[in-house]
């Protein structure tokens, strides 16, 4: 049962067992673990306007390291730059929001965030700011609750002392179901702006495929935790499903939705995300061309992924790899890819956690070797600076 602010919060089932056999964990390190649009989104195999006329980027691409922006940081997990300036960085482990200078790398923690309860992959995942940010001041989050994965708006307010500059958070969705891993987690606004939500499954396949569950979705809501007007399922927040556990959201330059996806044995995923697509899981992974599932546009052995955040630039996906540790690249024509994905960066900085457009052909790139499965001896995690083509 779907349980929204104006209902009865809804008692979760017991935590599941995670180890079994052949099951991955979201970030592909167990055995066999990994599987590798608006509103106006088409369905798999169709033509979508402008396919036609639409340019690819070239083949072959390249990535340039600019600079290290900051050091120091925990466990990072979600990165939201500001308007006007700033980036803001969530610890999946501390529970905490810091503000980076992106000129000068100083850091400035503005608050922890209550009820965060971190745990295996769970904890204070994804963050997004208002598309009204100048007026409202509103930050979201995603995070592991005691209970369940939750979605929360926050007051950003930079004149009170740090620390303190978080206000108490207003929950706008809650009963996403949690467990040790698969809590999906990413959050952002799209160029409608709604607000959409990625979840994982908790390794229970069977909540990918229930449509009144929102385990293993995309979820579309208004600013307010509503269900978003169009959306294809009455009454429900679901844009998608058929999920195992979704890490990475971006629009291209036509507005259309793409999703990084995690699977179990074979194949992690990119795929053009279409309003009420059933995307196969646990029924499909990768693609195998079955009547009323969409496959993916691309796909992915698990050591050489383990996806987690996307970014759109230079007519391309840019992909950060945990497992993988490197960044893909994928041309795209349409809603194909163009080109054979690409790697950049393999085995340089560790594991790959986010990516965001930094604007034109620059993004931003945090690694995650704190997040309890990196190296040691990499100390702790960074944001970099990147210029791509």
């Amino acid at each position: 049962m779907i349980v929204q602010r104006r209902a009865v919060t809804a008692v979760l089932a017991t935590a599941v067992l995670l180890v079994t056999a052949g099951c991955s964990s979201d970030d592909g390190e167990e055995p066999g673990g990994g599987t590798s649009a608006a509103p106006s989104g088409t369905r798999s195999g169709a033509s979508p306007s402008g396919r036609a006329t639409e340019d690819a980027p070239p083949a072959k691409g390249s990535v340039k390291v600019v600079r290290t922006v900051a050091e120091g940081l925990d466990s990072p997990w979600g990165l939201a730059p500001l308007p006007g300036g700033g980036l803001l960085v969530s610890s999946r482990d501390e529970g905490t929001i810091t503000l980076v200078d992106e000129k000068s790398g100083k850091k400035t923690e503005l608050g922890e965030v209550p009820g965060v309860s971190p745990a295996g992959e769970g904890g204070l995942l994804g963050i997004a700011v208002s598309p009204d940010y100048a007026s409202d001041h509103m930050v979201y989050a995603y995070f592991t609750s005691e209970s369940d994965n939750r979605v929360v708006r926050m007051l950003y307010d930079p004149e009170k002392p740090a620390g303190e500059q978080l206000g108490a958070p207003d929950t706008i969705l809650r009963g996403i179901p949690k467990g040790t891993n698969h809590n999906g987690g990413r959050l952002a606004f799209g160029p409608d702006k709604m607000l959409y939500a990625t979840t994982g499954e908790r390794y229970e396949g069977e909540l990918a495929q229930d449509k009144k569950s929102l385990g293993g979705k995309i979820l579309r809501m208004t600013p307010e935790g509503e269900p978003a007007p169009g959306n294809p399922f009455d009454d429900s927040p679901v844009y998608s499903y058929g999920h195992r556990n979704v890490q990475g959201l971006a629009w291209d330059d036509e507005q259309r939705l793409w999703a990084s996806e995690f699977g179990q044995d074979t194949w992690d995923e990119l795929n053009h995300i279409e309003p009420g697509g059933n995307y196969g899981w646990p029924d499909v992974e990768g693609k195998e061309g079955e009547k009323g599932y969409v496959d993916p546009v691309a796909q992915w052995r698990v050591a050489d992924a383990s996806p987690s955040g996307i970014a759109f630039a230079e007519g391309s996906v840019w992909m950060a790899g945990l497992r993988g540790e490197r960044l893909w690249r994928i041309p795209l024509k349409g809603t194909e890819a163009s080109a054979d994905p690409q790697a950049f960066l393999t085995e340089k900085y560790g594991r790959l956690r986010t990516v965001v457009s930094a604007g034109g052909d620059r993004l931003w790139l945090t690694t995650s070797e704190t997040d309890g499965r990196g190296s040691p001896e990499s100390g702790d995690d960074k944001i970099l600076e990147l210029e791509v083509k």
